[in-house]
């Protein structure tokens, strides 16, 4: 599975009490880091937030942000305090007794006094319950963004692992008439010597030399390693480390088949493997 580093994804939702939204978007880096952007009426569920991303993303730098719209019907909701406004009644009550002239509570100085309206809150456990929840759906759609992302990814880094195999298996079928055209080439240059070094050690140089031009074993790498890329793409982990060194091993093998080569044709099959392993390389660094 090959998930990409960089996606975005918004939810929101209606409820009772009003409106929720999560946005979550990510771009590359070398390992998660979160960003959070939450209101203070919901700062009690940072912990949970990040311990819900860090489950959910390996890495990338990660944007989350909670917005809220309060419902003004049910924002605050006042209630009469039974209690206290019978405790007014028996002190005003106690009052008149002893001041026969006193004037009389009216509703309006009741209703005023400290204590008789009670506001009470919406539920804020349920609320931040409710904000869990959503988190949870953004997430399920920010990974499926990631996941789509990824295959993309995969197809084009896949079409590169084909050009590849292609041009290893091309130098494999040619590698007989390129190794002998490399000997004929040693050989001219060697001619020049031919006066200066006894047949023995000519022949001894020529040999070194066609050895160290022999680039089989740097095919056959190339293709342990273009397996071992295709193999890792498979995994249901994060992969984004393991095929950056794939990468570098690509790339070295190909700069040893381009310093050992002494014929064009190898050369230039060396520069478009690089070509190629660059391509996959920058592919690779949008992927966890």
């Amino acid at each position: 599975m090959v998930a990409s580093m960089t996606a975005f994804a918004r939810k929101q939702k209606e409820y009772d009490w009003g409106t929720l939204s999560w946005e979550i978007r990510s771009v590359n880096h070398r390992y998660l880091e979160p960003g959070l952007r939450i209101p203070e009426m919901f700062k009690s569920l940072e912990p949970a937030v990040r311990d819900a991303l860090r489950k959910a993303i390996a890495r990338g730098k990660v944007d989350c942000a909670l917005r809220y719209q309060m419902r003004e019907d049910v924002s605050v909701q006042e209630a009469l305090n039974t209690e206290r406004v019978q405790h007014l009644k028996s002190l005003s009550d106690q009052v008149s007794a002893i001041i026969s002239d006193a004037r009389p509570l009216t509703v309006a100085d009741v209703l005023r006094w400290p204590g008789v309206m009670q506001e009470h809150e919406l539920d804020a456990d349920s609320m931040h319950s409710d904000a869990l929840a959503l988190l949870q759906e953004t997430l399920t759609d920010f990974n499926e963004a990631r996941q789509r992302e990824g295959d993309e990814l995969a197809r084009l880094i896949r079409q590169r692992l084909a050009a590849i195999a292609e041009i290893v298996s091309s130098l494999r079928d040619r590698l007989p008439e390129i190794l002998q055209r490399q000997q004929d080439n040693i050989r001219s240059r060697l001619d020049a010597f031919k006066t200066e070094l006894d047949p023995a050690r000519l022949e001894q140089e020529t040999v070194l030399l066609a050895q160290k031009a022999d680039v089989d074993e740097e095919l056959d790498r190339l293709d342990t390693h273009l397996a071992e890329v295709e193999r890792v793409l498979g995994r249901k982990e994060p992969i984004g480390r393991r095929l950056d060194f794939l990468m570098q091993e690509l790339n070295r093998e190909a700069n040893t088949l381009s310093s050992k080569s002494i014929v064009a044709e190898t050369t230039l099959n060396a520069v478009e493997l690089k070509v190629l392993i660059e391509q996959m390389r920058e592919q690779i660094q949008n992927i966890e």
